[in-house]
């Protein structure tokens, strides 16, 4: 087996990344106010899965559903929340210099990044002008091989005060129908796509590749990713990871993320719907770092995948968890970098120098 990779940063570096970091945590909304997601709408209108939010350089187009693809523990799940399939937006972002025509088929052996975006289920967006997207920008930059990324406008969870809308699985159901798109719409083959996906988006691409491989064969079901990269991924969506020595608590003071608030458990409560706690300690789909004894989980036939870490995040002990988990099943398939100074999802901040830069250069020479 491969010993994971380790990036060590050069000295002097946490100051610079510790004053933006603190900034951030400390001028935060639902930090400062934990409830003010139960009392409060948006500030601003967001684009969202109901509509392609247009702009300048914007490639947007609509995702058909793919009902006939929903099978096993998926179609069970999606009647048990009352979800359905449904018409979803999607972003192409191209690389500067290239002349691509939005969709056009793709050229011999080119390979495309699929993005799913983070935010905890609940906020954030695919569109161009959100703070995820500095992740496709920072690919397409320093990666040669890859000339575009389609990221999906999934749906996202809510619950009360607010409207109940899109608990589990309607995410996963989304992200299939955007795989489907590439595949028999596109075009791509499917081992030249790599699904990355950040933070959530991380939770929500491992259980994308889970489907495709548990249900490999099922009618006209697209086979596996050729690769998957797991930015920061929310691994344990329970609570089995949080204790006063963990670092869901010995991180809270370097990290922007806090375990129990700014909206953390409203976001679950969303997220899990009338599936409820249970689904978070003991679904694999769900929390496939849960050190729940109830948890049956391997990942054989899972692709190369390529998992990132903050050295300084809360979800740290998570991600490791969720690595020894994978290099057990999958050994050199499994490639770890880890910023021993990096934040939660740092690839999204360009000033988190030198970590971002580094990280991406190592994420080109992977692909």
């Amino acid at each position: 087996m491969a010993p994971p990779t380790v990036m060590e940063p050069e000295e002097g570096c946490s100051r610079q990344i510790s004053l933006p970091a603190k900034y951030m945590r400390d001028l935060s909304l639902p930090r400062l106010h934990p409830n003010i997601f139960s009392r409060t709408g948006p500030f601003i209108k967001l684009p969202d899965h109901k509509a392609i939010t247009l702009g300048k350089g914007v490639n947007g187009l609509w995702v058909d559903p793919v009902p006939e693809l929903i099978t096993g523990k998926l179609e069970m799940w999606m009647k048990a929340a009352s979800v359905t399939p449904v018409r979803i937006p999607g972003y192409w972002t191209h690389k500067k210099g290239y002349d691509i025509k939005v969709g056009a088929a793709p050229t011999l052996g080119e390979k495309v990044l699929y993005h799913l975006h983070g935010g905890a289920y609940i906020r954030l967006s695919a569109h161009p002008s959100d703070p995820t997207a500095a992740i496709a920008r920072g690919i397409l930059q320093h990666t040669e091989a890859i000339h575009r990324v389609f990221a999906l406008e999934y749906r996202l969870s809510s619950s009360k005060p607010f409207e109940v809308a899109a608990p589990f699985p309607a995410a996963l159901i989304d992200a299939l129908a955007g795989y489907h798109y590439l595949i028999d719409v596109v075009g791509f083959a499917p081992a030249d796509i790599i699904i990355a996906g950040d933070s959530a988006g991380a939770n929500l691409t491992h259980a994308l590749t889970r489907y495709l491989i548990e249900y490999k064969g099922f009618d006209k079901l697209p086979a596996p990713p050729g690769g998957i990269i797991l930015l920061s991924p929310w691994s344990d969506l329970g609570v089995s990871h949080e204790s006063p020595t963990a670092s869901s608590h010995k991180f809270v003071d370097s990290d922007y993320l806090h375990p129990t608030i700014g909206g953390v458990n409203y976001a679950k409560d969303s997220f899990l719907g009338p599936l409820g706690l249970g689904a978070a300690v003991r679904n694999p789909y769900i929390s496939p770092a849960s050190l729940d004894p109830g948890l049956v989980i391997n990942f054989k036939g899972f692709p190369r995948t390529f998992i990132v870490a903050g050295g300084a995040e809360v979800l740290y002990d998570q991600i490791i968890c969720l690595r020894d988990r994978m290099m057990k099943d999958l050994g050199e398939q499994v490639t770890y970098y880890e910023a021993k100074d990096g934040i939660h999802d740092y690839l999204i901040f360009e000033w988190h120098e030198p970590e971002r830069t580094d990280t991406l250069k190592a994420i080109a020479k992977w692909v």
